[in-house]
């Protein structure tokens, strides 16, 4: 496989470390910039925001520029961003710095994919994608370690910067230019939105993701202030969540392979025991390193279930439009599920957000069962459980 590939995988790793890295690192920057947490919240959900906005309209301006241009200045715009993010001497500055390169975040997918495809095909998406995949369940714990590590928060934004200027670097020396070309016009891929399949899928899509992460979001802060963990031990939690997650985003697209709306259902009702079991020992060490234990292995399925729901109720030739569509909703999800979860924490307290999540999840359990006359789902094949969901999922 050539280095290019490697590279763009690096690229990804970096993009997606710096979008969720900051979860470990919020409790810190709360107290560092004298912000409450559901402000310092916002770094993630701003940033989620402004890729879901920009995911349309940045791809459309840009079609006619270099491909390679275009990866090149999204690595080096995040690397500067976060170094100006570890160099904020306010929570503005700050926030300011992590908005720049959400603007550019959706290009990088959607000219890294379709390269690695042209180069080598499925075998090239898969390595690419790999980076995303690691850095979902990976980028937090090593970010949090970081801080922890060095006894400073910047340092989980210097490490980003720099697995960010590697992939730049790579990039440059092995990725050959790739210029524009324009596409043959051809029929429109927006009769796909008459389908009320289509929109119910993409609703909870966003309903999921704002689940997952109205409690997730708040993690580090959640060990923090209930379980009453160090900044070691919960550098050392968010590990194993992470490596948790890696083995159940592998079960997962082994159990969609084989009934999607069944490991759909059992994903939500799961999710749902979990954050109430957390409500209920957050305060014990023990159960609650157990417990996330198993949060981590079922989290992470929700990108490949949301991606499976949509992509499958959809031609095959309205899969790019899909996919772009899935961007906007992955990180509406995520902005919307970071904003409830503060507003919770404002409110309440930060022991209070698990029961934001059990009822957006409840919610979607409900939905799953609106079927617009379709008796059964048909079963994924194997194949396309392990590549088609993950091709989207890389965009979240």
């Amino acid at each position: 496989m050539k280095k290019s590939i490697y590279a763009m995988a690096l690229g990804a790793f970096g993009i997606i470390t710096t979008e969720f890295g900051v979860i470990g690192v919020l409790p810190n920057l709360a107290q560092v910039f004298h912000v409450s947490l559901e402000t310092a919240g916002w770094l993630l959900s701003a940033f989620a925001l402004t890729v879901a906005v920009s995911s349309p309209f940045i791809t459309a301006l840009t079609v006619n520029v270099n491909r390679k241009l275009l990866m090149s200045t999204v690595l080096a715009v995040f690397v500067v961003s976060n170094i100006l993010s570890a160099f904020a001497p306010n929570f503005t500055v700050l926030m300011i710095a992590r908005i720049l390169p959400a603007f550019l975040h959706p290009l990088f997918w959607n000219i890294s994919l379709a390269a690695a495809f042209k180069e080598s095909g499925s075998k090239a998406v898969s390595i690419v994608m790999s980076g995303v995949s690691i850095a979902t369940v990976m980028g937090v714990p090593i970010t949090t370690y970081a801080a922890e590590f060095f006894s400073n928060w910047q340092a989980s934004f210097f490490l980003a910067s720099f697995v960010s200027l590697i992939a730049f670097v790579g990039l440059v020396l092995y990725v050959p230019s790739m210029p524009a070309t324009r596409k043959a016009a051809g029929d429109s891929q927006l009769y796909v939105l008459k389908s009320p399949l289509l929109w119910l899928n993409l609703v909870s899509t966003i309903l999921m993701l704002a689940g997952m992460f109205s409690s997730y979001g708040y993690l580090a802060a959640y060990m923090e202030k209930v379980t009453h963990m160090n900044g070691v031990q919960i550098s050392v939690m968010l590990l194993l969540f992470g490596g948790m997650g890696v083995l159940g985003n592998w079960l997962t697209g082994k159990a969609l392979s084989k009934n999607v709306m069944l490991t759909t259902r059992v994903f939500f009702t799961a999710l749902i025991f979990v954050q109430v079991l957390a409500y209920i020992f957050g305060g014990l060490f023990v159960p609650m390193v157990i417990l996330l234990s198993f949060w981590g292995a079922i989290h992470t399925g929700g990108f490949l279930i949301g991606n499976i729901r949509t992509t499958r109720s959809v031609p095959h030739s309205a899969l790019e439009f899909v996919n772009s569509l899935l961007t906007s909703c992955y990180n509406i999800g995520i902005s919307l599920g970071t904003m409830l979860g503060g507003l919770i924490i404002a409110r309440y307290d930060v022991h209070y957000v698990a029961w934001m999540s059990v009822g957006l999840l409840a919610a979607n359990l409900g939905l799953s069962f609106v079927t617009f006359g379709k008796k059964h789902q048909q079963p994924v094949p194997a194949v396309a459980a392990e590549k088609e969901p993950m091709a989207s999922m890389m965009h979240a």
